[in-house]
């Protein structure tokens, strides 16, 4: 199939989506597909496997508001720029609390791909990867079939900024910043949706109105040849690992600085988060006197980070909500065991993989128990990390992810040519990810 991928944000150290564009078109060409890609900034890692990779510029300016960066506010070079009308949406936008660089990519996007198609250019399916902007429907409109992936609603994002929010101001700006009305409109007017797990699935039926019979559950994909075990890496039998965001709530860090200062002294935690001095896990465990048992590495590079995962005695993935729960597999790939929340779909992760036990969310006290429990237990950990890593390649390795993928393109496809359209995948059956076949 000839398969043109619209991304708004691509690189692969910017969020998951980025890291879900690149691994998905790669296995999609592996598979025989041609692969277009259009993507907004920050770019993605070279991508040779594609047949062309079209850039699609932005001057950032949500980015430059967020930063309080007065150099970016100003397109380089040619000032004037900024009243183009797209541009000037984006300013002030920006400058009044919204998130515009969905809408405004879409909006570039649809732009750039009906001129191709007045060219002669042709797809047989386009993937929309979270974006969901106005401009995305125009392409519906087109006559292309378009599916989308959302790994899980705004709606998710917004409760969670509500938690945060410490004032009225800050409430009111976390009802405006998210576009969630645009992209559950958009939604529901698509093909297809797709979603990494059944409990995402009920977020997108529920918050965004999209229909049961438009789901589509073919899981997220981990690179089981980078994110492998190492027999000749020695574990540390006293180190934990977590990676997340101690500024997101739903990530729960909060919960896992708490069971950190109930822990044995010997204990130590590594987090893969942003190191700086205001950094609130940081602070948290100041207070808490457990500071010199946390260690903040940074955002690291994936192979940096299949080393922790390789090196650490198990992986705590603590968090409050998970549309897949990227880290648990990933650990679990590298025959790391896991002790995970249950919240979202973390159950349906850790049963499908195998390779770790589940605690109640918000509980420091369970958390602590769950981790003790594993490190106290060396035999129990070295089952569950080949369990988890046998699970993993079964049913989350790109290769299967792709061809379902690949499958709910088919049957876009040919429902938009009218045709006969069969399909075996559904987000409210099974808990592993189903495939799909089309006519």
């Amino acid at each position: 199939m000839r398969i043109l991928f619209v991304a708004y944000r691509g690189n692969m150290r910017c969020g998951g989506q980025g890291i879900y564009l690149w691994s998905l078109a790669r296995e999609l060409a592996r598979l025989g597909h041609e692969i277009t890609v259009l993507v907004g900034p920050p770019y993605p890692d070279p991508m040779p496997f594609a047949k062309a990779v079209h850039l699609l510029p932005n001057q950032q300016f949500w980015a430059g508001w967020f930063s309080r960066d007065p150099a970016v506010l100003l397109p380089a070079g040619a000032p004037l720029r900024v009243f183009e009308p797209l541009h000037f949406y984006e300013l002030a936008a920006s400058r009044l609390g919204f998130l515009p660089e969905p809408c405004a990519f879409s909006a570039r996007a649809f732009r750039r791909v009906a001129g191709w198609l007045r060219r002669g250019q042709c797809f047989d399916v386009v993937h929309d990867v979270q974006c969901l902007g106005w401009g995305t429907l125009g392409l519906h409109h087109l006559g292309l079939p378009v599916v989308t992936t959302i790994h899980h609603p705004l709606s998710v994002d917004r409760r969670a900024s509500f938690v945060r929010d410490q004032s009225i101001r800050h409430a009111i700006g976390t009802m405006t910043f998210y576009p969630i009305g645009m992209q559950a409109f958009v939604a529901r007017r698509l093909a297809r949706v797709l979603t990494s797990s059944h409990a995402s699935a009920a977020e997108i039926e529920r918050d965004f109105g999209v229909r049961r019979e438009r789901l589509r559950m073919v899981a997220n994909g981990v690179d089981t040849e980078l994110y492998a075990p190492d027999p000749t890496v020695a574990r540390d039998p006293n180190e934990i690992l977590c990676v997340g965001r101690a500024s997101d709530p739903n990530k729960g860090l909060h919960t896992l600085v708490d069971a950190l200062a109930q822990l044995p002294p010997h204990v130590r935690l590594t987090l893969v988060d942003d190191d700086h001095p205001d950094n609130e896990a940081r602070k948290r465990a100041r207070t808490l006197g457990c500071a010199d048992r946390l260690s903040l590495v940074g955002r690291v590079p994936n192979e940096e980070l299949v080393a922790l995962y390789r090196r650490a005695a198990l992986v705590v993935v603590p968090s409050r909500y998970e549309g897949f729960g990227l880290p648990a597999a990933e650990a679990m790939a590298c025959a790391t065991p896991v002790v995970a929340t249950r919240a979202g779909a973390l159950p349906e992760v850790i049963e499908t993989g195998g390779g770790g036990i589940l605690v109640e969310r918000d509980q420091p006290g369970a958390l602590a128990k769950g981790i003790v429990r594993l490190l106290e237990q060396p035999e129990a950990r070295a089952r569950l990390g080949e369990r988890g890593r046998l699970g993993v390649v079964e049913t989350y390795s790109w290769p299967k992810v792709a061809s379902a993928t690949a499958a709910v393109y088919a049957e876009a496809a040919a429902e938009r040519r009218g045709g006969p359209a069969r399909t075996s995948t559904s987000a409210s059956t099974g808990s592993r990810p189903a495939t799909a076949s089309s006519a």
